[in-house]
């Protein structure tokens, strides 16, 4: 059937009592949530790439807390979709820095004191991730006292055992080991000689304890994607801004580099120089 806009296939085309996808998507919202604070060309760039980055980390949550539970319970080749998901969510947030890298000095320089001190800092789910994943730097919880939203829900994570605590309760469970501690970390997460011997087992005969072998490889290849995206974060600030102080008040790219250093599951690490 054809009329004047052509051909449609039978396509709806009157939504005046029926969902569209922009209600269900709720764009009127979301694409109205841009708000520039300034005349300048490149911030609308800014904004998109960090609110993109905000949504794509609400999905990582997501999988990453339904991949913890999953764990716990024992059924690790559940949990083996959401770990390769999330992956693959810090591969586009990966992708993500080269488009922000294709603005200039200058450009950022033009809008820069709009943002006063906001920072990617302050990111509350930034920091929910880190935390879930073992990198739990309580002082910083003070960074968000003033969103109590933001707030209750880092102490939530707190309260819970980091997903690589879960992990390594169901190695010792399997190995035939004491389990360690089960008390939710109240810490970075420490390199344990024990349990990289457990994990030295398991790679030794990954035939035998196959699923712990492929949790151990989901975990490595998780932080290799994470290990990236600081990397492209640093290099990105580095062009951009050089080596002065971020908005938010941190040393900049010093601050960044020494993130670099931070490994989220030592063991896995260690363990190849011990194979």
């Amino acid at each position: 059937m054809s009329g004047q806009g052509g051909e449609h296939h039978g396509a709806k085309l009157d939504f005046a009592k029926d969902m569209s996808y922009g209600d269900y998507l709720h764009l009127d919202a979301i694409l109205t949530a841009q708000q520039p604070l300034s005349d300048a060309h490149d911030e609308m760039l800014f904004i998109v790439q960090h609110q993109t980055s905000e949504l794509w980390m609400r999905l990582a949550l997501h999988e990453l807390n339904t991949a913890r539970a999953a764990i716990g319970q024992g059924e690790l080749s559940h949990a083996f979709k959401m770990l390769t998901r999330v992956s693959r969510i810090f591969e586009q947030l990966n992708s993500a820095w080269d488009v922000l890298r294709t603005m200039t000095p200058s450009e950022y320089t033009s809008f820069r004191p709009s943002l006063g001190n906001s920072s990617g800092f302050q990111s509350h789910q930034y920091r929910l991730i880190e935390f879930l994943l073992g990198n739990r730097q309580t002082a910083l919880v003070k960074v968000h006292a003033h969103k109590a939203q933001s707030r209750d829900a880092l102490a939530a994570e707190l309260a819970r055992p980091s997903l690589y605590q879960v992990c390594v309760s169901v190695l010792a469970t399997r190995m035939g080991q004491d389990a360690p501690d089960s008390a939710p970390q109240a810490a970075p997460w420490e390199a344990d000689a024990a349990i990289q011997d457990m994990w030295k087992q398991v790679y030794e005969d990954p035939v035998t304890h196959w699923d712990l072998y492929e949790l151990a490889e989901k975990l490595v290849d998780l932080e290799d994607y994470f290990r990236r995206w600081r990397f492209n974060h640093v290099t990105t600030v580095e062009r951009i801004i050089g080596f002065k102080k971020g908005t938010g008040g941190t040393a900049g790219v010093s601050y960044l580099r020494k993130m670099l250093d931070v490994e989220l599951f030592p063991e896995l690490w260690n363990v190849r120089g011990a194979l």
